[in-house]
């Protein structure tokens, strides 16, 4: 394994722990009638911009080279953030909270697809498997408690907060975000993190603009308190800025099938902040969760690529 591909698993785990964080903090905002699914991915994506914009003045001068990156920037800012996070903010207020956990779990899955068909990298057998078994802990975390003795009234409920559409939004995501690690891996590769993020958040910002226009406008600032203040802050800062500032470093160095097995970590973070804000419970089975979560991207980061230097 080179530097650079350390420097790439730190920064995907470094994301992936931010972004399990911001799932409990997230839903605690939007607790409040104040704050709305739309208004949280507005902060996110207004909010990253300017601060994309303003780190940007610090840093090294970088120019686009061919004006044609632009387009590809447009359309990379298009699939990663707009349709990933706006798509399935929607998706998650339509559906339950255990279905949109299911489902991210099909990210890594469709990214080794999607890596297969238009990149050429080969699955094999020890990619497959380590995706399988990753995908395995992740629902281990969300149906564990459902397996233990007393969870038959949990699961009715669950169950009757389900929505098809929802459903369909939140895959949709990500198959939106899994195009994006695989179609612009190049372009990923050409600029630094800042540049790419600068010019992918503007132009979701463009795009967004017109529809949530309204909306912001008639959000109710002063209702909001300081505490979901401090949470939309998080949410900005921590669970998109920098997660979107040193996620390049990962996509850059490392495969996009291993870059997208970091999304099974997320559960991972996300059932520990809620056994230690005593929102859940420890058991054997979320020890073997994170052990199948864990020895999944292990086999998956053993596994042979298409390109020597790709390999770790």
């Amino acid at each position: 394994m080179t530097k650079e591909q350390k420097a790439g698993h730190i920064s995907m785990l470094a994301a992936s722990i931010m972004w399990g964080l911001m799932s409990p903090v997230s839903k605690a905002a939007m607790n409040s009638d104040a704050v709305s699914s739309m208004l949280v991915a507005d902060v996110r994506i207004f909010g990253a911009a300017v601060l994309f914009w303003v780190i940007s003045i610090f840093s090294p001068g970088e120019k686009i080279e061919d004006r044609g990156d632009y387009v590809k920037l447009f359309f990379a800012g298009l699939f990663a953030i707009l349709l990933n996070q706006c798509v399935f903010v929607t998706g998650v207020s339509m559906t339950s909270p255990v279905d949109a956990s299911i489902i991210t779990t099909t990210l890594p899955i469709v990214t080794m697809i999607f890596a297969a068909i238009f990149i050429k990298e080969p699955i094999t057998g020890l990619k497959a498997g380590g995706v399988l078994l990753g995908a395995c802990g992740a629902l281990l975390l969300v149906f564990g408690n459902r397996i233990l003795p007393g969870a038959s009234d949990h699961i009715g409920n669950a169950a009757r907060s389900s929505n098809l559409t929802g459903d369909f939004l939140c895959f949709f995501a990500q198959c939106s975000y899994a195009i994006y690690l695989v179609i612009f891996r190049d372009l990923i590769r050409k600029y630094s993190p800042v540049t790419l993020m600068k010019w992918m958040f503007t132009f979701a910002s463009i795009v967004l603009l017109p529809v949530s226009a309204r909306s912001l406008a008639l959000t109710g600032w002063d209702s909001i308190t300081l505490t979901e203040y401090a949470e939309l802050a998080y949410v900005l800062v921590f669970g998109t800025f920098l997660c979107y500032l040193i996620v390049p470093v990962g996509q850059k160095y490392l495969r996009p099938t291993l870059v997208a097995m970091y999304n099974y970590v997320q559960p991972v973070v996300a059932t520990v902040v809620a056994i230690i804000w005593g929102m859940d419970s420890f058991n054997i089975l979320k020890i073997l969760a994170v052990i199948l979560i864990f020895a999944g991207v292990f086999l998956v980061n053993k596994s042979k690529a298409r390109n020597a230097e790709d390999n770790a």
